[in-house]
């Protein structure tokens, strides 16, 4: 009788392959001081040298010898895990030195640790919305998954505004007036558009009407401002923020998400959030090499400087070959496609005939429609590289006929 439950994940499976958006895992290993090349495993047993065009250890830190050492001294010192939850034998000198470092970044009272970036958006905003009463979160309309979960998790009213539009925000704002329990939530890169938000604007109406603020920093921690603390750094806003979140993943090459704003914030989100209460802790020697990613980075410019301008000479490039970038002015380089078939033919060609791998970006990612490449570029990325990225993006336009930029 059990076999009916099969049929139903065969029909649910059967859906998105129908639609061209199947999802299939590229089994690929980084070589250590070789990034960004790699080995990808085929599953007839044969191996391939490839370059990562799509990895979101933006600066290349998860290869950097002083955070690889840092991690191998903690693992000899303290062992593997880290034996439990923050609330029972899992809280570190590792993870509080973490926490401290975390908070000096982004000039805040504390931090809290989380397993991800995800965990992080939605334990706070699922557990905001139980400890402020008659709350309404005002959600750009562009946000991430994580957010939108956290925001129907938490069962609060929400209002979503048109992205970037402060038209719109304030109009909703207005509705609600400045008495009204609300806070808006945003991104500060937006990672499938390379949209950057109107921090300064979002935070001055904010103020106007009484509203927290909360930005998610995930894809730019690391890469912007002087210290690599984000665009809120870079733009002077930072101090006007309630709560940063932010991403040990990306930018700083290991794992794991964060809050930052002021102590008693921070407490009440830590003594309530089931997502952080009930989880067991990263392990001590990530957050060892954590820790010395972002002092690194704080003191290193080198790393960002170096990817912003090979951002730079890429977007050139391709619009030079009028390929359909989405223009930004972020590191992101979307290419759009508009197809989901399609995309995935671009992408299977380019690792098979270039040995270039790029992830296909289909739905529910991007709204369906709108599926497109996206390119992430680092500091180890070199010339070569780039030249032979365009060289194959324009030739397989050219092959697939393709619609380019006008």
């Amino acid at each position: 009788m059990k076999i009916k439950y099969n049929r139903y994940m065969d029909e649910a499976i059967n859906s998105i392959v129908s639609e061209g958006r199947y999802r299939t895992f590229a089994n690929i290993t980084r070589s250590c001081g070789n990034y960004p090349h790699a080995t990808l495993y085929r599953d007839d047993g044969t191996e391939q040298q490839i370059t990562v065009w799509c990895s979101n250890d933006y600066l290349g830190m998860g290869q950097n010898d002083t955070i690889l050492t840092s991690i191998k001294e903690t693992l000899d010192s303290v062992g593997a895990g880290s034996g439990g939850t923050r609330n029972i034998s899992g809280t570190t000198k590792q993870h509080v030195m973490l926490e401290s470092e975390i908070a000096a970044l982004h000039q805040k009272q504390a931090a809290l640790l989380f397993t991800s970036g995800y965990v992080a958006n939605d334990a706070t905003l699922s557990t905001l919305s139980k400890i402020i009463p008659d709350l309404v979160m005002l959600s750009d309309e562009n946000n991430h998954a994580s957010m939108i979960e956290g925001i129907r998790h938490g069962g609060s009213a929400k209002m979503i505004f048109k992205h970037n539009d402060m038209v719109d925000l304030e109009e909703k704002l207005r509705t609600l007036g400045p008495e009204k329990n609300k806070i808006i939530v945003f991104e500060s890169v937006y990672s499938m558009d390379g949209n950057i938000a109107k921090i300064e604007q979002i935070c001055d109406l904010a103020d106007k009407y009484n509203a927290l603020t909360y930005i998610d920093e995930v894809h730019a921690v690391g890469m912007y401002g002087e210290t690599g603390a984000g665009v809120a750094e870079q733009v002077k806003q930072m101090n006007r923020i309630d709560i940063i979140e932010g991403t040990l993943a990306k930018a700083f090459g290991l794992m794991g998400g964060y809050i930052a704003g002021d102590k008693v914030m921070i407490d009440a989100i830590r003594s309530y959030a089931p997502g952080f209460i009930f989880t067991t802790s990263i392990p001590p020697s990530i957050a060892a090499g954590a820790r010395t990613s972002i002092t690194h980075l704080k003191g290193s410019s080198l790393e960002r400087d170096r990817m912003h301008q090979s951002v730079s000479i890429i977007k050139e490039k391709l619009i030079q070959r009028q390929l359909p970038v989405i223009r930004s002015n972020s590191h992101i380089i979307p290419i759009m496609v508009g197809d989901p078939v399609l995309t995935k033919k671009v992408t299977d060609q380019l690792l098979n005939d270039f040995n270039i791998y790029v992830q296909p970006i289909n739905y529910p990612t991007v709204p369906k429609g709108t599926e497109r490449l996206r390119i992430t570029v680092s500091p180890l990325h070199t010339l070569s590289d780039i030249n032979h990225l365009v060289d194959s993006l324009d030739k397989i336009w050219k092959e697939m006929n393709i619609a380019r930029a006008a």
